[in-house]
């Protein structure tokens, strides 16, 4: 069963839909019990770091979140969730996030180079770059364009991190991953084939780790 985040600022209708096509069981919740019972969970997100990070810890979710996955529960995040995950961000004063994985969150600068005006929000289809073609978020799909609207941007502090860029007047950490945790800036359930399989890798990475741990009792 995967649990859906719900803390008011996610997409929970295209995600959900997305799961559907999926066929993978999941529920929208908020509840931590919930919550700690999912085999995996995905925090979707739009709008402002500062404002989700705020509503996480107003409800304790921000707690319950590194709780479960510093034990070893798998998540995924998305677009804002995917920057929830690091240490922090400059948007609207600096925020400290969910410091699951190391780096900051920053402003596009929004400038031309060469020619090329780049606009803020970076928003449309940008094609991906693998930087870890095997890692397990990626595996079994070939490089292509997804769908990205986002006005900040991730600058980690280790490569080691990041499986995927896009290039938006420089690299763009497009997907990260490290252990368990998982996260795509661009909405992979509006980013066709590509997208659709990614979220299906994460579906079966949380099965086949849940088959493993029913295993080991």
């Amino acid at each position: 069963m995967i649990a859906v985040v719900d803390y008011g600022m996610g997409n929970l209708y295209s995600v959900s839909k997305a799961l559907e096509r999926l066929e993978a069981p999941y529920i929208i919740t908020e509840e931590s019990h919930t919550l700690a019972s999912a085999d995996g969970l995905i925090l979707p997100g739009v709008g402002s770091f500062k404002d989700a990070m705020a509503i996480l810890r107003e409800k304790n979710l921000d707690a319950t979140l590194k709780q479960l996955v510093e034990g070893g529960k798998p998540l995924l995040g998305i677009c804002l969730g995917m920057q929830l995950l690091f240490s922090e961000s400059e948007e609207n004063g600096v925020t400290q996030g969910l410091q699951l994985l190391p780096g900051k969150v920053r402003h596009f600068p929004g400038k031309t180079r060469a020619g090329i005006q780049y606009k803020v929000p970076h928003m449309g289809w940008n094609y991906l770059q693998y930087r870890q073609p095997t890692h397990v978020i990626v595996e079994g799909t070939d490089e292509g364009h997804a769908y990205f609207v986002h006005s900040y941007v991730v600058h980690a502090d280790t490569a080691e991190v990041v499986v995927a860029t896009a290039d938006y007047d420089g690299d763009v950490p497009a997907v990260v991953g490290r252990n368990h945790i998982f996260g795509t800036q661009f909405h992979p359930e509006k980013s066709s084939t590509l997208g659709m399989q990614m979220l299906s890798n994460y579906v079966t990475y949380v099965k086949e780790r849940q088959v493993q741990t029913s295993d080991s009792l």
